[in-house]
């Protein structure tokens, strides 16, 4: 099942239409002897797996306009609103609130159908929609679906200051169209330095979420991290705690727009930025709500020691190697069973368990670099003098890692002494976490590598049990990135898969958030 279809919500539905564009298809004459589009076609969407039923509903109420909704009956949404475009003889649906697009072109026996491409996150496939008998649908009956909330968005390129250190900061705010006022979010990003987008590679995680809640009439502002993009500090010199300032200054920002409803702003962290959001909560002035994702609920050391082992890409290359040259020898030793006269059996259980005594060295050294890194970590944590501190770990890198470039060894330990990494070996989330009595949503992957969902969860969770407005999900499948699981998706021409943001977590985040202070 294609995620992005099996969780699109009922919220979606009552949206405002979009009316035709002026070069729409109501602007202009259908070919001749072909019927205009107006009308309801269905038809099967391919899914892997199965398909789904799709109707779309073009309903002319006027000469020169079309209204068009979406019906996926399967999943009980119904006359989800789409915008209608005409380039040449090209129509071009698109449904704003579920991100899909529909471009095709008029077909078939008395233009009787329309043909074309599918694409939403992670499925792109042709569309075959056979018009159908319109019916009872009138314009009366399309216009009651008409509703007011935003189905549009601009943004504003913003900048603020963070007290009491005095450091600027920039960024974007995303916002619906309208009068408002509208619920509203900073987003706060993971440890390391992150611009507003919270870019990895192509993958843009925040504009991703910004551009998602402010279709659905959510206002998001994301920031450039300090010493990033256009913000000025110094990332490495700010602790988790001084980050708290930049979180209060964002909701600062937001509560004083009068398109902003101050009493429904709050703050979505991910990672380190879901800490930052529970200790603003915890504060005399708190959010209105807070939405952790994959934050921590352990030991700032404990989560740091369980994470992967940082290594250059030379270092990556040779374990990778190594591991593939493993993995040959044994197959250059089972072609020799065969040819020696060994039965099938008698090679695939030599196979199984050269492949379980490969599985227990990796686990071995899995084990092996969990201990080093603690024991790292730990001699960080209590040695107060950085020359001694990182004369220590240098030789502790160059012991472990002997083909190692020395330069990197030394950058490793500067990065481990800077305060940011002081502070946070030493950060315990749960020691604030009683005075959170804001609405809190937590969110983890069951596939996080970095944040162990069910270690974590349980912890954040223990440590709010006195706040009766605590919310807790785990996503299945999804990465500490809340990316889409890559046998989900479509491969490109080249065979790789690009990362796209799991639309259940938009979905979830969107439903909760347009839920607080709606009572």
């Amino acid at each position: 099942m294609i995620v992005g279809i099996g969780l699109w919500p009922a919220m979606a539905l009552g949206q405002t239409n979009t009316p035709t564009r002026p070069d729409s298809a109501a602007q202009r004459p259908a070919a001749a002897g072909m019927p205009g589009p107006a009308g309801i076609w269905k038809g099967p969407l391919s899914i892997p797996g199965g398909a789904l039923p799709v109707q779309i509903s073009v309903i002319q109420p006027a000469a020169n306009k079309l209204i068009a909704t979406l019906d996926l009956p399967a999943k009980r949404l119904n006359k989800v609103p789409a915008s209608l475009t005409l380039r040449g003889d090209t129509l071009i649906f698109y449904a704003a609130t579920v991100d899909c697009r529909f471009v095709c072109r008029q077909a078939g026996e008395a233009g009787q159908e329309l043909r074309g491409m599918w694409t939403q996150p992670g499925l792109r496939v042709p569309l075959v929609l056979h018009r159908a008998d319109l019916g009872s649908v009138s314009t009366a009956s399309v216009e009651k679906t008409v509703a007011v909330k935003a189905t549009t968005y601009h943004t504003e390129v913003v900048s603020l200051t963070s007290q009491p250190d005095n450091v600027a900061l920039a960024g974007t705010l995303s916002i619906p169209d309208g009068a408002g006022p509208f619920p509203a979010a900073v987003l706060l990003s993971d440890m390391g330095s992150q611009d507003r987008d919270s870019r990895q590679g192509s993958y843009r995680f925040f504009a991703d979420i910004a551009a998602a809640l402010a279709r659905q009439g959510i206002a998001v502002l994301r920031l450039d991290d300090r010493g990033v993009g256009q913000s000025g500090g110094n990332g490495t010199q700010a602790t988790t705690a001084n980050l708290v300032h930049d979180a209060e200054a964002g909701l600062s920002y937001l509560r004083v727009r009068p398109s902003i409803d101050p009493a429904r702003t709050g703050l979505i962290g991910h990672g380190e930025g879901g800490n930052v959001a529970l200790l603003a909560a915890a504060q005399p002035v708190p959010p209105g709500f807070v939405v952790a994702l994959a934050a921590s609920g352990l030991v700032g050391l404990d989560l740091l020691a369980s994470q992967a082992e940082p290594l250059s890409a030379a270092d990556t290359a040779r374990i990778g190697e190594a591991r593939r040259q493993a993995w040959a020898e044994v197959m250059a030793k089972a072609a020799k069973l065969r040819t020696s006269g060994s039965n099938s059996a008698q090679v695939e259980t030599y196979v199984a368990q050269q492949r379980l005594k490969i599985k227990s060295e990796e686990r071995k050294q899995a084990e092996a670099t969990l201990k080093f890194r603690r024991t790292m970590l730990e001699i960080v944590r209590q040695t107060a003098s950085n020359d001694q501190a990182q004369a220590i770990v240098v030789n502790m890198l160059r012991q472990r890692y002997p083909n190692q470039d020395p330069a990197l060894a030394r950058a490793r330990a500067t990065d481990l002494l800077t305060p940011w990494y002081r502070y946070y070996l030493k950060f315990d989330p749960q020691a604030s976490l009683a005075d959170v009595q804001c609405p809190v949503l937590l969110l983890n992957g069951t596939d996080d590598a970095e944040v162990n969902a069910a270690t974590n969860l349980t912890a954040l969770e223990k440590g709010l049990k006195g706040n009766k407005r605590v919310s807790v999900r785990r996503l299945p499948g999804l990465n500490h990135w809340f990316q889409m699981p890559a046998a989900e998706l479509i491969p490109t021409d080249d065979g790789t898969v690009d990362p796209v943001i799991a639309p259940v977590l938009l979905t979830t985040v969107r439903d909760w958030v347009l839920q607080q202070g709606s009572k």
